[in-house]
């Protein structure tokens, strides 16, 4: 087997390219909800990775064939469940930079470029949310971006918890008195995070919410264990 060569690559990118760039101007025209049943997949693929690598004319028909039927097409303008059109091409395409450059940034030494520009772009995100200074790297704040709400909760959990456990002076053997609320509206995600996070279930507390009051928290509405 041989590596690619930067021809080579360039061939197989332009039909990558080429056949998400046909995708995109067909989504339209896919059911939205796969038609597939559960283990669909299985019985069309080899039950043993391939000895030897395949071209990739075999491999992008064996996408069309077997992987976009069982696809649930979040880009497509007929979905409306859960975030839709949550990807764009300019993400798509910055996809194809970040993987492309290998980056790695997960501390300033192994991608200073990374790290840098990942601060600018919070404290652009900052201000447009109209956050005060001190949420700002420029203000001795600052913030990551997350690859999902889900994690993004589960960090906030996580710096809220640390932060409670060293503001009343006692050890980790304390955390079975911490309290999480949460609105009625949250996304269970956030029941998980506590969890993850070491908070007892029985101490997740939910606040109910009304429409007349725009969803707004109010703790003289009973509360409710999850």
């Amino acid at each position: 087997m041989e590596l690619l060569d930067h021809q080579e690559f360039r061939r197989q990118g332009h039909m990558v390219i080429d056949m998400m760039a046909d995708y995109y101007r067909d989504v339209e025209k896919y059911p939205v909800r796969s038609k597939v049943e559960p283990g669909y997949l299985r019985r069309r693929l080899p039950e043993d990775a391939p000895d030897q690598p395949e071209a990739i004319e075999t491999i992008l028909q064996d996408v069309q064939k077997h992987i976009v039927p069982g696809l649930t097409h979040w880009q497509s303008p007929n979905y409306f469940a859960y975030f839709p059109s949550s990807g764009s091409i300019a993400g798509f395409l910055g996809e194809i930079l970040s993987t492309g450059f290998n980056v790695v940034g997960f501390n300033w030494m192994s991608l200073p470029a990374a790290t840098e520009l990942e601060s600018i772009v919070m404290d652009w995100l900052g201000k447009m949310l109209n956050l005060p200074e001190s949420f700002l790297f420029s203000g001795n704040g600052g913030g990551v971006l997350q690859g999902t709400t889900c994690e993004a909760i589960l960090c906030t959990i996580v710096a809220s918890r640390d932060k409670a456990l060293s503001r009343v002076g006692v050890g980790r053997d304390s955390i079975s008195k911490l309290v999480v609320y949460s609105s009625d509206q949250t996304h269970c995600a956030l029941q998980k995070a506590a969890q993850i996070a070491g908070i007892h279930p029985n101490n997740v507390r939910v606040i109910p919410t009304t429409k007349s009051t725009d969803f707004a928290l109010s703790l003289s509405q009973p509360l409710y264990q999850t």
